[in-house]
């Protein structure tokens, strides 16, 4: 972000209606951080609490491995996939209606899938929670970004993401606590009167805002081929898990999205209003931003999961210890997002996102070198910390850096382009970390592992999981390094801050 402009040596002040302007739009600007805030409370509560209470579900319903693994991708999968026309949708139609709809939606979600009668009832309810959570992460960053002072937004945006890792700080351990005290279902219906909140004061908060007059449409080809060519992806390597790397169905999604993407750019090219604009990446700096974004959360997304597992796994621990165990990432997440804007006026946005990346690529190198079956929590803490760390002060920079100075009407397309790509890397982090963890057990022993038993069902095994843990941390290593280098490459000189490209037939900004 760059720094604020110095005041005018003259010793002219600014008129006291120009502070009094910005004055207000601050007070507003804080506004809609509150209820973007507890927003992304909510939503990232409903993830963060799900991976430590996996096994509880997984063991009420019996599930298999494939019904264990979609009770969390089909969220990730559906939510992807629709981050682009929500996106487009919003600046369309205005982002205040399309996200007290998105609270409205995943609220109504969690109280239902309280009631789900089986495991296949609650995958299909999280797809309904997963199209009212991208509704909200679509408009979120492009809410704060519209509200603040340019000055300010490397603040505001270093809030809104430590509201994530203040969710996630309480999520694990309160997910754990209550569905091992009340039941599984609270690790849904706790969401209910919290969202119930946001949705009132979301109501009362946010102001109406105008529809776009200059790029009304929908690419329905776009769509279809987004829907279609990473819904391939994401399935494909969700199932690489239960049936192997080489299985047809595996290849088959894989090949499905290499044969599509050269047709999706394409027919974007063409487009008049093209669901993602391929021109964007023509600024080699901001294609490389999205890539350090997507490397960088397929290293370390799957820690907080593959960390919870191997203590109900591995060392028998129920979901509340486990919950506990985990507390620390959240906590240096939490602490480094609060941070970010100090941080960003100090080394500039980008020096902080390639921080991050090395910061989080260490702490991946810390569970790495020492991961095992009576390996002392003192080291897996710091490399968690390590991790939590990076991730705090990467993802407020690198969302700052693309969306600061966008034309108003492109601020939704390009957030929910940035969100497509995070929540891909989310999916393939948790599809690589749990076909990788669970690849030398025996299939039969597979859903041991996802129910927290492995070590009670078969203790001559545990030496196979922790085996998979550390080919799992392997590549999620490396991947992280990939990351570094990403971030490293594009790094503007100074002085240079290229416009995105606006497509044809756009309005002038």
């Amino acid at each position: 972000m760059p720094r604020p402009t110095p005041a005018p040596t003259s010793g002219a002040r600014p008129s006291p209606p120009a502070e009094q302007d910005e004055r207000a739009r601050l007070r507003y600007a804080w506004r809609v951080l509150s209820v973007v805030g507890l927003a992304s409370i909510v939503t990232a509560l409903g993830s963060s609490s799900l991976n430590v209470a996996l096994p509880e579900v997984v063991r009420h319903f019996d599930s298999s491995a494939a019904a264990a693994s979609w009770i969390l991708l089909s969220f990730m999968l559906a939510n992807t996939v629709l981050m682009v026309v929500f996106g487009r949708l919003a600046d369309m139609f205005g982002r205040r209606s399309l996200y007290l709809w998105g609270l409205a939606v995943y609220t109504g979600a969690s109280l239902l899938l309280g009631f789900a009668p089986t495991d296949w009832y609650v995958v299909g309810l999280r797809v309904v929670q997963a199209a009212g959570g991208a509704m909200l992460l679509t408009n979120s960053a492009a809410l704060l970004t519209d509200a603040f002072p340019r000055r300010h937004l490397g603040r505001g945006m270093g809030i809104y993401i430590a509201s994530f890792s203040v969710a996630q700080l309480a999520g694990p351990t309160l997910g754990g606590f209550l569905t091992h005290r009340f039941g599984w279902e609270w690790v849904f219906w706790y969401n209910v009167p919290l969202g119930v909140l946001c949705l009132v004061w979301g109501a009362v908060t946010l102001r109406r805002t105008e529809a776009a007059t200059g790029e009304r449409g929908i690419d329905v080809p776009g769509n279809l081929l987004v829907l279609v060519s990473l819904g391939g992806l994401l399935f494909g390597l969700s199932q690489a898990a239960d049936l192997g790397w080489t299985d047809p169905v595996v290849l088959g999604g894989i090949v499905l999205f290499a044969v599509l993407v050269p047709v999706f750019v394409l027919v974007e090219r063409r487009s008049r209003h093209p669901v993602v604009d391929v021109r964007l990446f023509a600024d080699r700096v901001f294609a490389l931003d999205l890539l350090a974004s997507f490397l960088s959360t397929v290293g370390r997304m799957a820690v907080v999961l593959l960390i919870a597992l191997f203590y109900q796994a591995v060392h028998g621990e129920d979901p509340v210890s486990a919950g506990l165990k985990v507390l620390p990432l959240s906590v240096a997440m939490t602490v480094a997002s609060m941070c970010a804007g100090p941080l960003h006026g100090w080394l500039g946005a980008r020096m902080t996102a390639l921080l991050g990346n090395v910061v989080g690529t260490a702490g991946l190198l810390v569970l790495l070198s020492f991961v095992s079956a009576d390996a002392g929590y003192a080291v897996i803490c710091l490399g968690m910390v390590l991790v939590g760390a990076g991730a705090g002060m990467f993802m407020p920079a690198t969302a700052t850096s693309l969306l600061d100075r966008l034309p108003a009407h492109r601020v939704g397309i390009v957030n929910a382009m940035r969100l497509m790509v995070q929540n891909t890397g989310v999916v393939v982090s948790t599809a690589l970390a749990l076909s990788l963890v669970t690849g030398p057990l025996p299939a039969a022993l597979r859903p041991a592992v996802f129910a927290g038993t492995l070590s009670h069902v078969s203790p001559g095994d545990v030496a196979h999981l922790v085996t998979g843990y550390r080919i799992a941390l392997g590549v999620l290593t490396a991947v992280s390094v990939l990351a570094v280098l990403a971030s490293l490459f594009s790094r503007r000189q100074p002085g240079r801050r290229p416009e995105p490209v606006r497509p044809s037939g756009g309005p002038a900004s």
